[in-house]
């Protein structure tokens, strides 16, 4: 299959978020990509609901959501509800992993997984059946525009011949400093998803800026 480009609207200017889902309808963007921190599981807070439901009335793009949050088998159907098509819960927050993207599955959405740079892929060996992607963070999660862990290539690797030996049908998405200085080697190395956010909305001209992703071999 062809990579697929999710922009994070988390480095977009938020003040003019129609505008934002918008461009992303109209470009060659597959998902919009939505970062839902809660301040304690990251040092950071991001947006809840009521941007994600907004966001789901306009998107013509399937919403890509990752938790980056404490506990977030309270929250599953809430997602459900608000428009989440793809559910990213992180391995470092679950206590009973197994239950929560089986629950997942089970209110109609894609089930995915977060690996934060230090957490080695190997624990996701028994998993793999159970789940639809799986989200390398490239970066440690709580702020954009960090730099790309150089590591995350092996990890990337090591988790694609894990997926293709045991024939799962597991995507792989990365996120954390991702541009086109690196995109073609995270392609080459595994990766069907590319998540970029602030070279997409840093950039003079997202629209093209979401294009020179798409087209990397």
């Amino acid at each position: 299959m062809d990579h697929l480009i999710s922009p994070s609207i988390l480095n977009a200017d938020l003040g003019n978020l129609e505008k934002v889902v918008l461009m992303i309808n109209n470009s060659q963007a597959d998902w919009i990509h939505l970062d839902i921190m809660d301040g304690v599981f990251v040092p950071n807070i991001s947006f809840g609901f009521p941007v994600i439901e907004y966001v789901k009335k306009i998107s013509e793009k399937p919403l890509d959501v990752h938790l980056m949050i404490v506990d977030p088998d309270r929250y599953l159907s809430r997602f459900s509800d608000a428009g989440a098509n793809i559910l990213t819960v992180q391995y470092e927050a679950c206590s009973h992993l197994h239950r929560t993207v089986t629950e997942i599955r089970n209110l109609g959405m894609r089930a995915s997984v977060a690996l934060n740079p230090h957490t080695p892929v190997s624990l996701l060996k028994n998993l793999l059946p159970y789940i639809d992607m799986v989200l390398i963070m490239t970066v440690n999660p709580g702020f954009g525009g960090q730099h790309f862990i150089e590591e995350s290539y092996n990890k990337i690797e090591e988790l694609r011949n894990m997926i293709e030996k045991g024939a799962y049908n597991v995507l792989i998405e990365v996120d954390g400093g991702v541009d086109t200085s690196n995109g073609a080697k995270l392609i080459k190395s595994g990766v069907n998803v590319l998540v970029a956010g602030n070279s997409i909305f840093g950039s003079a001209d997202p629209t093209g800026a979401i294009l020179k992703l798409k087209n990397l071999k």
